[in-house]
């Protein structure tokens, strides 16, 4: 190639690649930029949508909406009223809104609270037996009380005394779970069948059994239940109590030079071994040498623990004591030489129980001392009265004046009234006050 020809195509391809040049440079300053396709503008499948950037400060699509509280499926809150018209949307530059985040569903209601349940040593729940009425008594306590205000704690079918018929296997698990007065707690079967096999007839299993011999022709049963407080002293209610026609006494009843104050009958004598005891070591001197003695008198003992099955057994068989702090080498003389088992009775755990619960149930229950609290002696025979008698007086009982008074009304000096947490006599002086106030009992209160 000659040099001319060479000089002429380096010329051509300088003026080509100027062109270029100048065609690049020209599309740059006109901003043309390459077509390119477009993503979907809906959120794939199972991805929430990207957040939406802000341009200028103004939205391009509008906030979720809050949920609506009357559909809990609604993805969506209720629209909210646009100029122009109800429920317009604002214009957007996208007809696809982002999907406002679910709602949870509501969380259910919470259950109302239980209410408290007794704890198991409670037990409100009895051994039943239907007991007919033996009058027919139209002023009767039993008409009474259904009425008033005690109405719905009255349980008249809670058997009030424990007889032969009332032990077996079953009853002996269900009874053996409360201790003390309340249960069969700490007494084994063996001592309760030997015990139990002896109150087998009507006179252990009803409290006024000899009703038949003493009515003459009356037809509602009047009872004076005497206690030992010292408001008696003085009172002259001798004669009075003597003519109703059953006299409840209990523990250490001093009657020898007391007759014009307290009466000198006793048809049911209430007690345990361990008052009994006690009342005549603390008693004596005031002149208590031992449980009332008559043809009339009956023996109701309220079962602290197993000494009380072991001393009726004893008793009703005259037989020495066997075992426990009361052993000995003879009979026990306490209810005379010749008692026979008809003579004695012996309270239901489930009545004592329910007296507690249903009547007298103290705050002591509610401490560690629960254990030891039980309804007093006192209280036990009134309420027992209070469920066999048609009309009832109380005498000797707390008031609400007791400070004025001696303890017991054959003290020689004066003794206040003591309070122990075996006993909560101030609610049981209550109890008194509301069932004479309902005329369910007679309180003599000395005013």
């Amino acid at each position: 190639m000659t040099a001319g020809g060479l000089r002429r195509r380096l010329g051509v391809s300088f003026m080509g690649v100027c062109g270029l040049l100048v065609l690049y440079a020209l599309c740059m300053s006109l901003e043309i930029r390459m077509p390119r396709l477009l993503p979907p503008t809906g959120p794939a499948p199972g991805h929430a949508p990207p957040p939406r950037s802000q341009h200028r400060g103004q939205a391009l699509n509008p906030p979720p909406q809050p949920a609506s509280s009357g559909s809990p499926d609604s993805l969506t809150g209720p629209l909210k009223e646009a100029p122009g018209g109800p429920n317009l949307l604002p214009k957007t530059t996208h007809a696809i809104a982002p999907r406002a985040p679910a709602t949870p569903a509501p969380k259910p209601k919470p259950l109302p609270p239980k209410k408290p349940t007794d704890p198991p040593f409670i037990g409100d729940k009895y051994a039943m037996e239907n007991l007919q009425p033996i009058t027919n008594c139209s002023a009767g306590l039993r008409r009474q009380v259904l009425r008033g205000s005690f109405g719905q704690r009255f349980l008249p079918q809670v058997p009030v005394l424990q007889w032969a018929g009332h032990l077996s296997q079953e009853e002996y698990l269900r009874l053996r779970r409360y201790p003390g007065a309340h249960g069969w707690g700490g007494v084994d079967f063996h001592t309760l069948q030997s015990t139990l096999s002896l109150l087998n007839s009507s006179a252990n299993r009803m409290m006024l059994d000899d009703w038949d011999h003493r009515a003459n022709g009356s037809s509602c049963i009047r009872c004076a239940v005497v206690g030992n407080g010292g408001i008696l002293k003085g009172s002259k209610k001798g004669q009075e109590i003597d003519q109703h026609d059953y006299i409840f006494r209990t523990n250490g009843a001093v009657i020898k030079g007391f007759e014009e104050d307290v009466g000198s009958r006793t048809s049911l004598y209430t007690f345990s071994t361990n008052t009994l005891r006690n009342s005549l070591r603390s008693y004596a001197s005031a002149g208590y040498h031992g449980p009332p003695i008559s043809e009339e008198t009956r023996y109701v003992f309220l079962p602290d623990h197993d000494r009380d099955y072991i001393l009726l057994r004893a008793a009703a068989t005259n037989s020495p004591i066997d075992r426990g702090p009361e052993r000995s080498k003879s009979p026990p003389t306490y209810f005379g030489e010749h008692v026979t088992a008809q003579k004695f009775k012996m309270y239901h755990p489930d009545f004592i129980r329910y007296l507690r619960n249903r009547f007298l149930r103290a705050h002591a229950l509610k401490t560690r001392y629960r254990d030891l609290y039980r309804p007093s002696t006192g209280a036990v025979m009134l309420l027992a009265a209070l469920h066999t008698c048609d009309q009832v007086s109380a005498y000797g009982f707390m008031t609400p004046d007791f400070a004025k008074y001696s303890d017991h009304y054959y003290d020689r000096k004066f003794h206040s009234v003591g309070f122990y947490i075996n006993h909560d006599l101030r609610m049981e002086m209550s109890l008194w006050q509301q069932l004479h106030k309902e005329g369910l009992i007679q309180l003599y209160m000395r005013q």
